[in-house]
C-alpha cells in the first residue's frame, strides 16, 4: 500500500513532544535542551553510536511520561544515516508521531530510509501499525521533499509486485500504468499480432489472460537532446509454463513482474523529481502458465523485426518478452542509451546473493553511471562480464538463437541471458539489471519489508535526475 506515514519539517523541536529522537552527538550539545545527564545515560547502556544503536529514556511530560531515543549514527555517511532512519522508524512503530532532531548529513537518505522502514503490504487488518507521522526537526525542507517521492516511488512498485495473481494480470498492469500521470500507449493481443510481436505472445499463449505491452514517455520541461529507454519485465504469475517449475519455486513467482513494476514507478516520479532526460518506459507483460495452447520445448517463435528463436526452455521466458521490447526500442524510438531490468535467473542469485544487483553493459561509460548511481542510492550493483566465449552456448541449429543453452558446456546462466538480451538491443550504449536475488526479500530487518523490495527504483531515479 501507498506509504500512509506522513512526513513533515518542523523549524524546531515542539514542546512536550511525546516521542523525540534525538542523535547522540547533538545530545552531547547546548542546542537540544533534554535535562537528561546524557554521557552517564550512554556511559551506562555502553552505547556506542553506531548506525542503527538507540538507547530509549523515560522523561517526565505534562500529564504523563515521554521517551527520548538516543540514536547513533555512526560514521555519517549515507549508508549509515539509512541504517539509522530505518532503525528509528521500526521502534516508533505503533506511535502516533515521532519527532526526530535531523542528523547532520545527507538528511534526503535518512528520510528516505525512515519513510521505507513504514512500508507495509496487508491484505485486511491486523499487527501494529507504521507511526503515523514523521516531524523532522532542523532538516532542509528540498530534502525531505524528494525523500517522500523517491519512497512512495519505491513503495509503488513494491506494491504492484505483491499483489496477488489472483488480482492481477497484464491487463490490470496495463491499467495501473495508465494511472501514474504520464501519456501511455498500450497494446493489446491484436496490436500485438498485427506489429509482429511474437515473443510476448508466445509467451502469454498458454494464459487465459492475453498479454500487453506498455509504453509510458516522460518529457521534461526544457527541451533535451538526450532520450533513455527503460525496457521491464512484466510477467504477472510466472509457473515456467510446460517447463513447470517445482510448487516451492512458484510461490514467489507473483513477483515476477518486479522489474516493469520498477519502471512504472520510475516514470510516475520523474517530473515530480524535475529529472532533465526524456524517457520512455516500456513494460512487456504477459502471464507463463501451462495450458492446451501454450507454447512447446522446441517450437520456433518470430521476434519483433524477424529475429527467430529456438525456445528449449518455456520457464526462460523473460528473455523472450524482453526481446522483443528491445528490439522495438532499437529500430523504432532511436534511445541514446537502454537499460532493461528483470527477475530474469537463478543464477544470479547464486552468484551475488540477495543484497547486490547485476548489471551487464556493452558501453563503460554507462556500466560506470549506473554503478555510481547505485552505490549513492543504496541499490548496490556489480559489474558483470558479458563473455564472449561462452555465446556459443545460444547457437540453435534450426534458429537465429537458442533461448537457453543446450547441455550444460558452460552453465553460466546469467552472462548467457544478457547476452542473448544484447543480441536485441543494437549497437548503441545498453545495460541489463538482472535483479532477480534483489527483488525479493525474505525478512523484514532495515528499509525492507517481506515480499518485493522496489530495487532498482531509487537507483535508476538517482542516475536519471543527475544534471
Amino acid at each position: 500500500m501507498p506509504i500512509e506515514t506522513t512526513a513533515s519539517v518542523v523549524a524546531q523541536v515542539p514542546d512536550g513532544a511525546e516521542l523525540l529522537a534525538v542523535p547522540f552527538d547533538s545530545a552531547l550539545s547546548p542546542e537540544v535542551e533534554l535535562h537528561l545527564p546524557v554521557s552517564d545515560l550512554l556511559a551506562h547502556y555502553e552505547a556506542k553510536g553506531e548506525a542503527g544503536e538507540i538507547v530509549e529514556v523515560p522523561v517526565a511530560r505534562a500529564g504523563g511520561v515521554g521517551r527520548v531515543l538516543l540514536y547513533g549514527v555512526g560514521d555519517g555517511s549515507p549508508r549509515a544515516l539509512r541504517k539509522a532512519g530505518a532503525a528509528l522508524t521500526r521502534r516508533a512503530k505503533g506511535r502516533d508521531t515521532l519527532t526526530v532532531v535531523a542528523p547532520e548529513g545527507d538528511v534526503a537518505a535518512f528520510a528516505e530510509a525512515a519513510l521505507l522502514a513504514a512500508y507495509s503490504f496487508k491484505i485486511g487488518n491486523g499487527g501494529k501499525k507504521p507511526v503515523r507521522a514523521l516531524a523532522f526537526a532542523g532538516a532542509d525542507a528540498a530534502q525531505v521533499r524528494r525523500a517522500q517521492v523517491v519512497a512512495q516511488a519505491v513503495a509503488l512498485a513494491r506494491d504492484l509486485a505483491n499483489t496477488p495473481s489472483s488480482v492481477k494480470n497484464p491487463a490490470w498492469l496495463a491499467e495501473r500504468a495508465a494511472e501514474v500521470g504520464v501519456p501511455a500507449r498500450i497494446w493489446d493481443e491484436e496490436q500485438l499480432q498485427a506489429d509482429g510481436f511474437g515473443g510476448i505472445l508466445a509467451v502469454g499463449r498458454g494464459s487465459a489472460s492475453p498479454p500487453r505491452l506498455i509504453q509510458l514517455s516522460y518529457t521534461p520541461a526544457e527541451p533535451t537532446d538526450r532520450h533513455v529507454v527503460l525496457v521491464g519485465k512484466g510477467i504477472t504469475f510466472d509457473s515456467g509454463g510446460l517447463s513447470l517449475k517445482p510448487n516451492e519455486n512458484m510461490k514467489t513467482q507473483k513477483t515476477d513482474m518486479a522489474g516493469g513494476a520498477v519502471v512504472i514507478a520510475v516514470l510516475g516520479a520523474l517530473a515530480e523529481l524535475g529529472a532533465p532526460v526524456r524517457v520512455t518506459g516500456l513494460i512487456a507483460s504477459a502471464e507463463n502458465m501451462p495450458s492446451g495452447t501454450a507454447q512447446r520445448p522446441s517450437d520456433v517463435i518470430k521476434h519483433y523485426g524477424g529475429r527467430t528463436v529456438e525456445v528449449l526452455n518455456t520457464d526462460a521466458e523473460g528473455r523472450l518478452v524482453l526481446a522483443d521490447a528491445l528490439a522495438y526500442a532499437d529500430a523504432v524510438l532511436d534511445p541514446d542509451e537502454v537499460v532493461d531490468i528483470a527477475t530474469l535467473t537463478g543464477a544470479i542469485t547464486v552468484a551475488l546473493g540477495r543484497n547486490v544487483g547485476a548489471v551487464y553493459a556493452s558501453d563503460d561509460a554507462l556500466a560506470k553511471q549506473l554503478l555510481d548511481a547505485g552505490q549513492d542510492s543504496d541499490d548496490r550493483l556489480w559489474r558483470m562480464p558479458l563473455i564472449e566465449d561462452y555465446a556459443p552456448a545460444l547457437e540453435s541449429s534450426i534458429a537465429d538463437l537458442a533461448n537457453v543453452e543446450a547441455g550444460s558446456r558452460f552453465g553460466a546462466g546469467s552472462i548467457t541471458a544478457a547476452l542473448f538480451l544484447r543480441e536485441f538491443a543494437g549497437r548503441r550504449p545498453w545495460a541489463h539489471l538482472d535483479i532477480a536475488g534483489v527483488g525479493r526479500s525474505t525478512v523484514d530487518e532495515g528499509t525492507l519489508t517481506k515480499g518485493a523490495t522496489g530495487f532498482g527504483v531509487r537507483l535508476l531515479l538517482e542516475w536519471l535526475t543527475r544534471a
